[in-house]
């Protein structure tokens, strides 16, 4: 470990966040709402925003899928799209690929977005910050930090790992699984946006329904080397412009620096075969081409963290609400894996009766942890069940929850794997959340 002893002070706050991303924004965002304590938000990259930005314009998991959707998410991740909303900068997107309906969105408007309600709740707010290792005095912990000023201290009384990768957790000696240990780590993908496109020839072909035939034939036929015969391209904000989910890099670790470079590298090249392919292949394309690759590739699952409570893919799909639930999930496990015969393709289970379950307080909270707690894709949760869990809405139900259980920590003095689920459960009540399946089916016309 690095002596913090001598390293210059960058802060003191009570509650520090590490990361950025759709987790880590709403966790500060829901505690500095409280306006109790001071509040720290330290982000790697320069830009906010994680996966919500880098790679995606699409949030998942506010609607369960189906002809019968039910709104299973509220509170911060509402009031984020209602920013979007003001400036014209969302479209719900029908039922797609088995996900529910997604909420598209401009991804450069929504780095504003998160920047906005960042410095309006006066948030210490430092980017390009990297966290290099881990300390502790007495009951307090001390990140310390690296960016272009050299090493530096940030000494908090509570800490959410928001990173992604459980940087933090890691650091710290808590404990955590590898994703690949035991089953194969769903695979890489490295987005890309066209521009250009006729998307109404396009729809007029058959859409994406047509695009499925055509991509299959290109694998069956070997005319393009496509990594795989399934894949999304749907239309962006922008007009004449579409997004992709259809490269697929497996077997290398988003953990081991040489393997991500090997990834980073093989998401690019299959970026560009897809871009052939669309071009000769796909009605409404012909004149297409990439305008912009995801800024870095799409990572899935590194480290799991072990909590208080594993979510198990059995009580995804149970359906229960257990009644230490923060907050609830309708998503279908989409397995992104290496299938039979070799195949890269999707693996899809759904969620039966309502389509809906709880999630528990203990997945949030490291196993034994008293200050830190963990969100995002890092969170307690087996393979399967981190397959259904990691939509952008419950990554970022789970940051709220965090951010507002810290708060409760400090002001009642309670363990963070003590604290009181019920009254946590009534603040999350109190701005919005969702912890009880909707009556009836959702109207898309009475969005809020």
């Amino acid at each position: 470990m690095l002596n913090h002893l001598h390293l210059p002070l960058i802060a003191e706050t009570d509650i520090l966040v590490i990361g950025a991303g759709s987790a880590g924004c709403v966790a500060a965002l829901s505690a500095a709402a409280e306006k109790r304590f001071s509040v720290m938000l330290v982000e790697r990259y320069g830009f906010p925003g994680g996966t919500s930005t880098q790679m995606l314009d699409t949030f998942y998991g506010f609607f369960t899928p189906g002809s019968s959707p039910r709104k299973v998410v509220g509170g911060w991740p509402d009031r984020v799209v209602n920013e979007l909303h003001k400036t014209g900068d969302i479209f719900l997107r029908p039922n797609t690929y088995g996900a529910g309906t997604g909420v598209n969105y401009n991804p450069e408007r929504l780095k504003r977005v998160w920047d906005q309600l960042i410095l309006q709740s006066s948030i210490r707010y430092l980017l390009h910050t990297s966290l290099v290792d881990v300390g502790q005095e007495g009951e307090r912990f001390i990140g310390i930090f690296w960016n272009k000023g050299g090493f530096g201290k940030v000494v908090a009384r509570r800490v959410i790992d928001a990173s992604g990768d459980a940087d933090f957790c890691h650091l710290a000696g808590l404990a955590y699984e590898t994703a690949g240990e035991h089953e194969p780590a769903q695979s890489l993908t490295t987005t890309f946006r066209m521009s250009n496109v006729d998307l109404e020839w396009y729809e007029r072909e058959g859409g994406k329904k047509m695009l499925a035939g055509k991509m299959r034939t290109a694998v069956e036929t070997g005319t393009h080397a496509l990594p795989r015969k399934e894949g999304s391209a749907h239309r962006m904000n922008a007009k004449g412009c579409i997004s992709t989910v259809a490269v697929k890099v497996s077997g290398l670790s988003a953990l081991k620096a040489d393997e991500l470079t090997q990834a980073e590298v093989e998401g690019r090249r299959q970026a560009f075969v897809y871009e052939e392919f669309f071009r000769d292949a796909v009605p409404g394309f012909a004149q297409s081409n990439i305008i912009g690759l995801s800024h870095q590739i799409g990572v899935r699952e590194t480290r799991r963290v072990y909590g208080e409570h594993r979510l198990t893919k059995d009580e995804c799909l149970s359906g229960k609400l257990p009644t230490d639930r923060i907050f609830l999930c309708g998503a279908p496990i989409e397995d992104h894996r290496q299938g039979l015969n070799g195949e890269d393709e999707t693996h899809w289970e759904y969620i039966p009766g309502a389509g809906v379950y709880g999630v528990p307080y203990g997945t949030i909270v490291p196993k034994g942890s008293q200050s830190v707690w963990v969100v995002g894709r890092c969170f307690s949760a087996t393979h399967d069940a981190h397959a259904s869990c990691r939509s952008m809405a419950q990554t970022m139900s789970m940051g709220q929850a965090a951010g507002l259980a810290a708060v409760q920590s400090l002001v009642q003095d309670e363990p963070a794997n003590q604290l009181d689920t019920k009254a946590l459960q009534d603040s999350l009540c109190r701005i919005g959340a969702v912890l009880e399946v909707p009556s009836k089916d959702y109207d898309y016309d009475d969005w809020q």
